[in-house]
């Protein structure tokens, strides 16, 4: 379902123009960087080998960004403001994640079902995902930040898919932290077209179903390659997981917020970072047999 242009903006509490757009403020960020706590051990740069990591970090953290219309209408604003105010929440929350020596960090940026969403919203949407994309780019070169997408790429714009294309390929080559960006995804979407892509190589031969185990499902899935969640965050106090990464989740640790993401700062990245710290990931064992 290809999305419209010339981007209405009108929401039913009312209306944002398209010259007043602008993804953060960097006064505004500036300002909540530093009156954010710092955790005591120094940051690890995205060079840095494996060995230098603090201990009990998690590897890759997967977020739910919920909350963004709720917020708005709490403050009597547009939805579409909450969208663009949890843009700069995706800004210190990467920033931090790669000043910390993160592997990995997942965002689900929009799922398959939010295609019921309004028209207006959608279409805002895409257009502030296309503007991170082009002002984002600079700050990702600087800070070594690689990015991927995961998701289907029906009803995505052109023009949105070619920025989405650019920023992939700009960042390809750097070492640092992995931004993952879940997009159009639905976790058993994603799973079924893995099926697919077994089935269609068992039927001409190239697999037998007795060969389809853990590991060949894992290998088909849009997150091939990369780790599995250490720690899954949601905002907004949900208690579902609403469709994400499904079956990477297995053995994740779940950390829920209160707060609505625009309202996400660095202390509750910290908070739930030490939260996971202190948890014994057993995955299924016994650390002790007395």
């Amino acid at each position: 379902m290809p999305l419209s242009y010339p981007l209405n903006l009108k929401d039913n509490t009312g209306s944002v123009s398209d010259s007043s757009f602008a993804l953060c403020s960097p006064k505004s960020l500036l300002i909540n960087f530093m009156s954010t706590s710092i955790p005591d051990p120094s940051p690890a740069k995205a060079s840095d080998s494996d060995g230098d990591r603090q201990p009990n970090m998690p590897q890759h953290i997967a977020i739910i960004m919920d909350g963004n219309g709720r917020w708005a209408q709490r403050r009597e604003l547009p939805r579409i403001e909450g969208h663009r105010n949890g843009v700069c929440s995706v800004r210190r929350t990467v920033e931090e994640c790669a000043r910390l020596d993160i592997e990995q960090l997942t965002l689900f940026c929009l799922s398959s079902e939010n295609w019921k969403r309004p028209s207006h919203e959608l279409d805002f949407l895409m257009h502030l995902l296309e503007q991170y994309m082009i002002e984002e780019r600079a700050l990702l070169l600087e800070q070594g930040i690689r990015v991927q997408v995961i998701g289907r790429r029906e009803g995505i714009p052109d023009r949105v898919l070619n920025e989405i294309n650019k920023t992939i390929e700009i960042t390809s080559e750097n070492k640092g932290t992995t931004l993952c960006l879940a997009i159009n995804y639905g976790g058993r979407g994603e799973i079924s077209d893995a099926v697919q892509k077994i089935a269609r190589r068992i039927e001409i031969g190239e697999l037998s179903a007795d060969q389809v185990d853990e590991n060949l499902i894992a290998e088909n899935l849009y997150t091939s390659g990369m780790p599995d969640p250490d720690l899954l965050i949601r905002t907004s106090g949900e208690m579902r997981i609403s469709n994400f990464l499904l079956w990477q989740i297995s053995y994740s640790e779940l950390w829920v917020t209160d707060k609505c993401w625009p309202e996400f700062e660095e202390s509750d990245l910290h908070q739930a970072i030490e939260v996971f710290a202190s948890r014994n990931r057993r995955f299924g064992g016994l650390t002790s047999l007395t």
